[in-house]
């Protein structure tokens, strides 16, 4: 299975100049604990880094710094890692693993912002699959019960 066929397409981004309070906003707006962090390239959206509730805690908030001297720039891992649309899930994971990396942005073959890949998504894919595995193996013993009648 391909990255792509499974990355939430909607993913909320924001600049680097973006102001803490209105980052924290967005996040409890759009119900995520994360924002990508864009800069526009040819009108394009390409991903920069990437900021979550828990760097605002511990960079801003914990820190006792104040909101106002601060921007998402400031506080965002700038280290990162993206996945291609085109990339194997499984070896994905891994990088994912390797790395402690809970969400990934995803991106197209121009480099653009195309989705996000989080392990709640996946949980949730795996979960479904599970579920499924499970209810098979009920449905070929009731088939075996039946048939033996």
């Amino acid at each position: 299975m391909l990255v792509g066929k499974i990355c939430n397409r909607e993913v909320v981004f924001v600049h680097q100049d973006t102001s803490i309070p209105e980052a924290a906003r967005l996040m409890r707006e759009h119900h995520v604990g994360d924002l990508v962090v864009v800069k526009e390239r040819n009108g394009k959206r390409v991903p920069v880094g990437i900021v979550t509730d828990r760097d605002i805690v511990l960079e801003v908030i914990a820190e006792g710094v104040d909101m106002n001297d601060v921007n998402v720039g400031d506080i965002m891992s700038d280290n990162l890692v993206t996945a291609r649309e085109g990339d194997d899930l499984l070896e994905t994971i891994k990088v994912m693993r390797a790395k402690g990396i809970r969400r990934l942005p995803v991106i197209d073959d121009d480099n653009e912002l195309a989705g996000i890949l989080s392990v709640d998504d996946l949980l949730e894919l795996f979960s479904e699959q599970i579920a499924d595995l499970a209810r098979l193996i009920a449905f070929e013993q009731k088939r075996e019960k039946e048939s033996r009648k």
